[in-house]
């Protein structure tokens, strides 16, 4: 009974799984574009990308892309041809979710290096949303310094106002820069996106639905409407805490030790005080995060990554066309 209500489940789930193995199969004869040195300068902090991690996840996965791409482009040429119409194509965006600290950027960097070497799509941006989270001092005023990653954090209509102008073809945009070192918006700096071919948009909360009744009665857009592909990076939480609390601890002794740094008054922390503050942390702000907000949009994404120890991965769900 209990064989034929997993077979069940299997049968009528939105998703095809599949094993590491079954999935690396799925790479057939694409090859492997990226060096070790190269890979080496895409990963995280505390993470360990090796070459069979790109060979057996992130190829077939580019493959995949390619060939979405690739039709998506001559669906694109088709309706031009019949309306007559010569205006340059759109980017296709891809959309990465997940918790802070499960290795998002480093899958958005190695999706981007493998994905310009396609030859039908050479030019691929890459965005993080903590461009338009809301500066501080705007945080400051509205009390959600703490919540800072929350939804309510972000500068949404700004977001979105950017996301409509990429799927219009507006020739220039401009994307505003976060960074971690000052833990603020570089009001003085820009990001320029010239119609790529494929734009990755990654964030935390980019695949976020209304969380009001009034708000899904209300006709609005969202940041994943504008999604042609979306990807969800998974892992337990336990698993996820432990990799937020090693990259606390690495950043404290590199990031922090610059006076110039948000976070330099955690420099001097002894190991057992830096294990402390990062689960303090985590526990008060980014887990609550991922449980209310992030992991209930995991099934809204085509595509979920699972990993294990190490930041591999071991399972990938697919979402049935």
């Amino acid at each position: 009974m209990n064989d034929n209500h997993t077979c069940n489940q299997s049968k009528y789930s939105p998703y095809l799984t599949f094993t590491r193995s079954e999935w690396g199969a799925l790479r057939q004869s694409t090859p492997l574009t990226l060096t070790e040195e190269e890979i080496a300068n895409l990963q995280g902090i505390n993470e360990y990308l090796s070459l069979d991690e790109v060979a057996e996840i992130y190829l077939p996965l580019s493959r995949l892309l390619n060939l979405y791409v690739d039709a998506t482009q001559k669906l694109y040429k088709a309706t031009h041809t019949f309306l007559n119409d010569q205006s340059a194509k759109v980017p296709y965006i891809i959309g990465i979710a997940g918790s802070v600290a499960v290795g998002k950027s480093t899958t958005a960097r190695i999706l981007q290096a493998l994905l310009a070497r396609w030859p039908n799509h050479p030019k691929v941006d890459l965005v993080t949303t903590d461009g338009f989270l809301y500066p501080n001092q705007i945080l400051e005023q509205r009390g959600l310094m703490k919540r800072k990653g929350f939804p309510e954090s972000y500068d949404i209509k700004r977001l979105l106002q950017f996301m409509a102008d990429v799927k219009s073809g507006v020739a220039e945009i401009e994307a505003p820069v976060y960074s971690h070192l000052a833990y603020d918006i570089l009001a003085d700096e820009k990001q320029i996106i010239r119609q790529p071919d494929i734009l990755i948009v990654e964030g935390i909360n980019v695949l976020q639905p209304p969380k009001s009744e009034q708000a899904r009665s209300t006709p609005q857009l969202f940041v994943s409407d504008f999604f042609d592909f979306s990807i969800y990076v998974d892992a337990d939480e336990q698993q996820i805490m432990k990799w937020y609390v090693e990259r606390f601890k690495l950043l404290r002794n590199t990031a922090f030790q610059n006076p110039d740094s948000f976070f330099h008054r955690y420099a001097n922390l002894s190991d057992e005080e830096a294990t402390q503050t990062a689960l303090s942390i985590w526990r008060e702000i980014n887990l609550v995060n991922l449980q209310k907000n992030i992991l209930p949009t995991r099934n809204r994404a085509h595509l979920i990554m699972r990993k294990g120890e190490n930041h591999f991965v071991e399972q990938v769900k697919l979402r049935k066309l």
